[in-house]
């Protein structure tokens, strides 16, 4: 039967904790006398809780409240508690299935899924999604994952701090796709984002653009290494006084923001816009298309990951590929590499520019020209 917070609250009284403790248990670390690791039963001890209880917090199935999976956690951190990963890959071995997490809001994201699917099968595993949305947080998402003896859990653009990346990559092999990996635990799988905006610099400086705008993707992973790499590709062309960069998002708004800016202000608007992804890309074309201006014939416009959007009938945008079924493909070797017990490593893969209708020459009478 599973025990509820209730049922520990109900016998909190009889824990050791409540019976003259010893030293080591009242400050929360395990009995150096018994030698070893720390054990779930030295967490359970230090948190006055029983055994099966703490089991609950560290599987992440539901049974304990949030309060209690934060004071959890926090005394597993603190003790150095590390769960036997061996005989979590007895209890999953047999299941043959990755996790993966993916936000449902975004076009690429949804690209992945569909070729991580077929990647997957080819391996001879299924893949399992758990999506985020502005209703539903990311750690929900994994934690229903978690349920589902996932031999792996692969994150799709993930936000999660590295506190709580190094936490799961403790109960499971984690990849991160389309994001950096700061941490030896944990691998990723990612484009090269620099590479990428810098070649949609270089596609519109040859078509003779000066004033390029960049509408960044404010905190999103990648978003510093695209940043980076238009205020260097703007450099090396000798632009950087020309270089204008606006703090912009992931969405259609995001994009539209930053163009009725860049249009309203008092200075010439750029001739080219550059925009974080497909998405922002397409409220920076809403809104010229509003306000009656051509393109490419006034203003430019290139986007980044080549999702369904960009080459959606009606826009055919110029876009940066990502190469969807690349990455997905690179993600499904790389997780089942952690799986066997790899190293987890680092893979890089090189875009490239696609272009199509929403790029072209800088209009004649830019006066920078």
């Amino acid at each position: 039967m599973r025990e509820s917070d209730d049922d520990a609250r109900d016998g909190a009284g009889q824990s050791p904790l409540a019976q003259a403790p010893d030293d080591a248990t009242r400050k929360g670390r395990p009995d150096p006398t018994r030698g070893g690791r720390p054990t779930m039963a030295d967490v359970a001890r230090a948190a006055g809780i029983s055994t099966a209880l703490v089991s609950i917090v560290i599987r992440g199935v539901p049974g304990a409240s949030e309060e209690t999976r934060r004071r959890v956690l926090r005394i597993a951190d603190e003790l150095g508690y590390v769960p036997d990963q061996r005989a979590q890959k007895l209890r999953r071995s047999s299941s043959r299935v990755l996790g993966v997490v993916f936000e449902l809001q975004q076009p690429f994201h949804g690209d992945l899924v569909e070729h991580l699917y077929a990647a997957a099968a080819r391996h001879g595993y299924e893949a399992v999604i758990s999506a985020v949305a502005p209703s539903r947080a990311e750690s929900t998402a994994v934690n229903a994952l978690l349920r589902e003896r996932c031999e792996a859990a692969v994150l799709l653009g993930s936000r999660l701090s590295d506190e709580e990346l190094e936490r799961l990559a403790r109960r499971l092999p984690t990849l991160l796709v389309a994001r950096r990996s700061t941490l030896a635990s944990v691998g990723s799988v990612r484009g090269d984002d620099m590479m990428g905006i810098r070649l949609a610099v270089d596609h519109l400086v040859g078509l003779g653009h000066r004033r390029i705008a960049h509408i960044d993707g404010a905190g999103a992973p990648g978003s510093s290494d695209r940043r980076l790499g238009f205020l260097q590709g703007m450099a090396d062309h000798g632009l950087a006084d020309s270089a204008d960069v606006l703090a912009g998002g992931l969405t259609e708004e995001a994009g539209a923001e930053g163009m009725r800016y860049l249009l309203g202000r008092q200075v010439p608007p750029p001739t080219a816009v550059i925009a974080f992804n497909d998405r922002t890309a397409t409220g920076v074309l809403d809104v010229l298309a509003h306000q009656g201006r051509s393109v490419p014939g006034e203003i430019s416009v290139v986007g980044y990951d080549d999702s369904r959007l960009a080459k959606m009938p009606h826009v055919q945008m110029t876009t940066v590929s990502q190469d969807a079924s690349a990455m997905a493909e690179a993600a499904v070797t790389a997780a089942l590499d952690l799986v066997r017990g790899g190293i987890p490593r680092e893979t890089v893969l090189t875009p490239r520019l696609v272009e199509r209708a929403t790029s072209g020459p800088a209009p004649r009478r830019d006066p920078s020209l």
